[in-house]
């Protein structure tokens, strides 16, 4: 599904280079439910962008499906990212101006879905993740916890291949986070995606069924746990 090979990532400001990432290899099955685990600073979340085509290499390649990243035009990744990738942020990045159901059919609708199917899929989607009642509430109307929900019904709904979640439990407290957690892996299993996090919270390194650590941008440790 996903494969990093020799991938190194380099940010340089104001002339002083920094490593993000030294020649990390890396292959994720479809079907997985793993974490990218390790300090601050460790490349987890570079890691995580690189996967999600939101940022490039300085050297080696990413490959999707089989597909390297690198020959994409800028287009053609916008329309990948929108059609086989699904994000959860830890900020959540809900439209402010929008309801629940709007949040969650706006990826949709960029996909040409039509309105009622959007809107019947939404529905459905939110009560899956407990909000049904909550549909017409805008994101400052909902808890922290709500929020993420409505951000992990967004990222599944639109039927990605692959769900990237960068700290998804960094701003919930612990029950919210272990039920969050719980519904992403019913997601896993009902729905097939595949999950890769990015994360230093001990909860979702255990739930997850494998652990890749990094640290100082390399992978130091790849962890799999027996079903």
């Amino acid at each position: 599904m996903l494969e990093a090979t020799d991938v190194w990532k380099v940010y340089e400001t104001r002339g002083v280079e920094t490593v993000a990432l030294q020649g990390v290899n890396l292959v994720i099955d479809e079907g997985e439910f793993t974490a990218l685990a390790g300090p601050s600073g460790s490349g987890k979340t570079t890691l995580l962008n690189l996967f999600g085509a939101l940022d490039v290499p300085t050297r080696g390649t990413i490959h999707l499906e089989g597909q390297e990243l690198s020959t994409l035009s800028s287009a053609q990744l916008a329309h990948l990212r929108l059609q086989k990738l699904g994000f959860i942020f830890q900020a959540y990045n809900l439209i402010p101006v929008l309801s629940a159901r709007e949040n969650v059919e706006f990826v949709m609708e960029l996909q040409g879905v039509p309105a009622a199917e959007r809107q019947e899929r939404a529905m459905a989607m939110l009560a899956e993740v407990g909000l049904g009642d909550m549909a017409d509430k805008r994101p400052m109307e909902m808890s922290g916890g709500q929020q993420q929900r409505v951000a992990v019904a967004r990222a599944i709904v639109s039927r990605p291949r692959v769900v990237l979640a960068d700290e998804p439990t960094a701003n919930l407290d612990s029950k919210t986070a272990e039920k969050l957690l719980d519904l992403m892996q019913e997601m896993n299993q009902r729905h097939h995606v595949t999950f890769l996090f990015s994360t230093h919270d001990p909860m979702v390194i255990e739930k997850s069924r494998r652990t890749v650590r990094l640290r100082d941008g390399q992978v130091v440790d790849d962890e799999l746990r027996a079903a």
